[in-house]
Parts: structure tokens; sequence; C-alpha cells
């Protein structure tokens, strides 16, 4: 019985993966653009606002990219060290700012550790085979 369960649900990764990739790079774009754009809710940040408007801009990049599936790995890198970064900095800031809680439920951290953890599995997973990144791999011409 759960070999049959470990075999169908098997036959579900690669869309799930998929699945997974693209709304976290949706979500995480849509942070940036309302930062950025004040879209879909909320005002825009001034150009150049440190950090939010560079936050923003890594959001939407990073975001985008993602959803794709193209340059995965490194922009997931790169949304979890901003997400880790966020974290430490501002919801459990342990070296500056108010004293705060350390748990994620209480500071308001939970969606910077969500995003955290899940650019950083994307990034040891890869895009998958439903992903810009593989459509390059599978063309590029075999070099000896």
């Amino acid at each position: 019985m759960t070999t049959t369960v470990d075999a169908r649900l098997a036959r579900l990764s690669t869309p799930a993966l998929a699945l997974f990739r693209i709304i976290i790079g949706l979500l995480f774009a849509l942070h940036g653009a309302m930062k950025l754009f004040g879209w879909p809710h909320g005002e825009s940040v001034p150009v150049g606002t440190w950090p939010v408007w560079w936050a923003g801009l890594i959001e939407l990049i990073v975001g985008l990219l993602v959803t794709v599936g193209l340059f995965t790995r490194i922009s997931a890198i790169i949304g979890s060290g901003q997400m880790a970064v966020a974290y430490f900095w501002m919801h459990w800031p342990p070296l500056e700012g108010e004293p705060t809680s350390f748990w994620p439920v209480v500071n308001g951290g939970e969606p910077a550790l969500l995003y955290c953890f899940g650019f950083l599995l994307l990034a040891a997973t890869g895009p998958g085979a439903w992903a810009l990144d593989a459509m390059m791999r599978r063309r590029a011409p075999a070099t000896a």
C-alpha cells in the first residue's frame, strides 16, 4: 500500500516542484511590485530609499526569474539571503533595533523565514524540468 502511494506521488513531483517555484516566485515578485510601484496594493516607496526600495528591486527581479525558472539556483540563493537578512534585521534584531521576541509568530517574521527556506529548497533542488533553465540545458550543444 505504501509503495503504491509513493509511486503515485512520485509521478507528481515534477508538476508539484514547478507549481511551488511559480507560486513562490510570483508572490515574491508581487512584494517587490508593491514596494516599487504600489501595485497591486499600497503606496510605492521613493526611488533609491534604503533599504526598502532596493529590497523591492531584488524581490521583483528574483521573483520573476524564479517564476520562469531562469538562473533559478543563483536567484534563489539571493532571495534566501535577502530574507535571512530581513528576518535578523527587521523582525528579530539581536544586534540592532528594538528588542522583540525570538518567535516568528510573535515578531511577524514568518513570511521572511518561509521565503528564506523556500528559496533555499529551490537552490538545492533546482528549478525542475518545467523551467527555462531545463529547456536551455536540453538545447545546449554537447561539448567534449
